[in-house]
């Protein structure tokens, strides 16, 4: 990581569409709850959101910065602890350097 380069952890939640919901309903409500929860850390502060709902590797990422790797991981652990998410949510660390999402240390949520 440079001198100039920011901490950086991207939030990967997988894709997995809601077996259970009525038909005309999105596949994913779980988006919406997950949305909520950033922007609320977000407006207090605790976080900034960088990015909000990129699709990559079949999974819906949200980019945060704003605060140390701990807290910002444990951010993604609660990220994997609010109702409806799907199983398999992992973090990547890496900085406001990388090219790309996916680049940096893997850390497995759930």
């Amino acid at each position: 990581m440079s001198e100039s380069a920011t901490l950086v952890v991207e939030v990967h939640v997988p894709l997995t569409p809601d077996t259970e919901v009525a038909e005309g309903e999105s596949r994913f409500p779980w988006i919406e709850s997950l949305v909520e929860f950033t922007t609320e850390l977000d407006e207090a502060g605790d976080i900034f959101v960088v990015e909000e709902g990129d699709v990559f590797n079949d999974a819906y990422v949200i980019v945060i910065t704003g605060a140390d790797e701990s807290t910002l991981t444990g951010i993604a652990n609660r990220v994997a602890n609010l109702p409806g998410i799907p199983t398999g949510v992992f973090a990547v660390v890496t900085d406001s350097d990388a090219e790309e999402l996916g680049q940096g240390t893997t850390i497995e949520i759930s």
